[in-house]
């Protein structure tokens, strides 16, 4: 059943091209993508069909209206790509399907190439209690105590087997163990998520690598051609959704929204996440905006972010989110966000702007969009019920972000009634017209004096060395002092550095001078060391306040050359009041 025609509940920017309710397509938007997987410029839609979750799982192949290709799937598929893995001419797409632990390779069409993940560590208390049961040392009920002990106590979780073990009822564990006690222990991990990843250039045609996340937290990117593990990555979590982009061989980052309800950046240089999002509820949809990150929410919110983590913008929604999927349009430029509700809408977002509804008669559970057959701009939905739809965008349709998103209030176009000059304004003009010349004297003056009396308190502060930094050329010195301490004593620091090039300078001394009615210090003349080029050097010494009146006074420090009574550099420190002696 198709039907050709213009909607108008969007404004009348997409065609209605196809919709049959009863295409029996039961899908989600990771096991959708559009190739052009024969290379005649038509492209195709592949879809993993779910069936009914336990059975009828199937490859799909769609092209137009019509279902071209029908394959039986082993297993429930997790999420399905197209990809090019190879040079070789023609250059067709292989797709790659991810079901349990195995990624499907078909090419043509065709069964190519199966990748098993690799196994897990298996628990050794467990591969011993296993080991006594195959031996006949222990009865099931035996078993099952050991088996339920490891569990609570191991940090390696149990095997599959071991887990349906201890599910049984008592009277179904003898067949149970009989049948699978001489078998080998394994743990095997299963896919969550998949993606691709361009190997060394950006290209369209260019050779893609396989990103798969999985349930035991970690993330793999395959080798397209050997399928060979390329690179391993941690996540704190398991993975849900994936969104890659950049190149292997370059640069590239991953952004993976994982079942805790956070988001991780991954990047080539590390193994482990780069960069956290902390998310106020668990995400359900993750695209990718440019350098941006739109992640939309279960609290029936879309949040953008930064691919470093900062929060840009947030919009609420109407309905609970049910898909989401970006649509990029290059020969328009043009990239946005569309995100399927549960009240039977699909909502177009660029940034936080809506910019159109669709209206759909069921709720819509998958959506892609891209170019399909030789239309680049369609958008195919698939719904709830397991109807199928096709909408292709307007080449005369245009989008303004303040469509449906509230703009500025009109009072902001309105001209101010701004009143003409008054006459003071008037008059202050003449004024400066009249006495321009007196006024810019006057001013140059006040100029000049300023200048002059800096000049001067430069003079006296350099003659009396009351500057932190030496004026001498023979010994360049800087210095600053630290007080530290509540009281009644406190530790004083100097740090005394010599910024000559490469010239080193001695005998020097360290004077202090200070109130001896309030202080008392243990060491007031102290020799310096040889002050080599570049390297700070600490003068500590101790100092004690004998007041308790709560009064301070300033401690006056001079660097001294010896034989030679000016000093070189001056410091007045103002100290603390005493704590100490103030709280008694």
């Amino acid at each position: 059943m198709s039907s050709v025609g213009e909607t108008r509940a969007d404004g009348g920017k997409w065609l209605d091209a196809h919709y049959d309710p009863v295409a029996n397509l039961y899908t989600f938007s990771s096991c959708m993508d559009l190739a052009d997987l024969n290379g005649d410029g038509e492209s195709k839609l592949v879809v993993g069909d779910l069936g009914t979750g336990s059975c009828n799982m199937k490859l799909k192949v769609y092209r137009g209206t019509s279902l071209v290709s029908d394959s039986t799937l082993l297993d429930l598929p997790t999420g399905l790509v197209a990809f090019l893995m190879d040079l070789h001419e023609p250059r067709i797409p292989a797709v790659a399907v991810a079901s349990g632990p195995f990624i499907y390779v078909y090419k043509n069409l065709r069964p190519y190439f199966k990748f098993t993940l690799p196994g897990l560590e298996v628990n050794s208390l467990e591969q011993d209690v296993w080991q006594q049961a195959r031996e006949g040392q222990i009865d099931p009920l035996s078993l099952k105590e050991l088996l339920e002990g490891v569990r609570e106590k191991a940090e390696v979780p149990l095997s599959v087997r071991s887990l349906r073990f201890l599910a049984l009822e008592p009277h179904d564990m003898d067949d149970f163990v009989s049948l699978h006690k001489q078998q080998p222990i394994r743990r095997q991990t299963v896919i969550t998520c998949i993606g691709t990843l361009k190997k060394s250039t950006a290209d369209e045609d260019g050779v893609s690598c396989l990103v798969i996340g999985t349930e035991s937290s970690e993330v793999y990117i395959l080798d397209p051609e050997a399928f060979t593990i390329l690179s391993k990555m941690w996540l704190p979590a398991a993975p849900t959704l994936l969104d890659v982009t950049g190149q292997f061989d370059v640069e590239f980052r991953i952004t993976a929204a994982c079942r805790n309800g956070n988001i991780y950046i991954l990047r080539r240089e590390s193994a482990k996440p780069k960069y956290c999002i902390e998310l106020s509820s668990h995400p359900v949809g993750l695209v990718r905006m440019g350098k941006n990150v739109v992640v939309g929410c279960a609290d029936e919110s879309l949040q953008g972010f930064t691919q470093k983590g900062k929060k840009l913008w947030k919009a609420i929604l109407p309905a609970p989110i049910t898909t989401m999927a970006a649509m990029d349009l290059p020969t328009r430029g043009f990239q946005a966000v569309l995100v399927g509700l549960a009240n039977c809408e699909v909502h177009l977002y660029r940034d936080k702007n809506l910019l159109s509804v669709i209206k759909t008669p069921d709720v819509v559970s998958s959506v892609c969009f891209g170019r399909y057959g030789r239309e680049d701009g369609t958008l195919l939905m698939t719904t709830k019920g397991g109807g199928l739809m096709v909408k292709i965008l307007k080449r005369t349709a245009a989008f303004d972000d303040r469509d449906a998103a509230p703009g500025p209030p009109l009072a902001q176009s309105v001209r101010l009634n701004v009143p003409k000059k008054t006459k003071l304004y008037v008059d202050q003009t003449l004024r400066e017209r009249e006495s321009g010349v007196a006024m810019h004297r006057a001013f140059q003056m006040d100029l000049s004096r300023l200048r002059l009396a800096a000049a001067k308190a430069y003079v006296k502060a350099l003659e009396s060395s009351l500057s932190p930094v030496s004026a001498s050329p023979t010994e360049p010195l800087k210095m600053n002092a630290v007080v530290q301490g509540l009281g009644p004593s406190f530790k004083l620091t100097l740090n005394v550095q010599n910024t000559a090039a490469c010239r080193p300078v001695m005998n020097l001394a360290v004077s202090f001078l200070y109130d001896e009615n309030l202080y008392r210090m243990r060491n007031p003349y102290m020799r310096i060391p040889l002050l080599v080029p570049g390297l700070v050097y600490p003068v500590e010494t101790f100092v004690e306040c004998t007041s308790d009146k709560g009064i301070s006074d300033i401690i006056k420090v001079f660097v001294l050359h010896e034989g030679k009574s000016a000093p070189l550099l001056t410091a007045h420190i103002n100290m603390p009041v005493s704590e100490g002696l103030a709280l008694n």
